[in-house]
């Protein structure tokens, strides 16, 4: 009885063959969530606020002594938006760039300037007014007192 072989398996007890349009309906039956993923996701960029560049230009005599800029951006409540410091061991380069999330409208700016050999620091503040333009350009120039 050793040397018999297994008894071969009925036709009706093994699993039948995946059908060719199986797997087809499975990525049909996913197709829809996950579009409604993907739209989801775009809108969800969409209607963010936009991504700005605010750039300040740092004209006249002074910049040469700056070791740190402090930006603060606030909303007209006075509610902080964007802070950011920078620290320059040989005084700043001629334009300070700042990548900000701002929708359109007015904001203000604040930079607080630490110079070498200072603790005080100068407080420059501007507005920005945002438009539909990516890019906001802002010339800087420290008080007479200062220089």
């Amino acid at each position: 009885m050793a040397d018999t072989p297994p008894p071969a398996e009925s036709p009706s007890s093994a699993a039948p063959p995946p059908r060719p349009n199986e797997r087809k309906s499975a990525l049909a039956k996913r197709l829809p969530l996950l579009l409604l993923v993907a739209l989801g996701l775009y809108l969800w960029q969409v209607t963010g606020p936009p991504e700005r560049d605010v750039a300040f230009q740092l004209a006249g005599p002074g910049w040469a002594s700056v070791r740190a800029v402090d930006l603060q951006i606030s909303d007209p409540e006075g509610q902080l938006l964007k802070r950011e410091e920078r620290f320059f061991p040989s005084g700043p380069p001629p334009e300070l760039t700042y990548k900000v999330d701002l929708p359109e409208g007015t904001w203000a700016a604040a930079l607080f300037v630490k110079r070498e050999g200072s603790d005080a620091r100068v407080r420059l503040e501007t507005e920005l007014v945002v438009g539909e333009g990516q890019y906001i350009v802002r010339q800087l120039q420290l008080p007479a007192a200062v220089r």
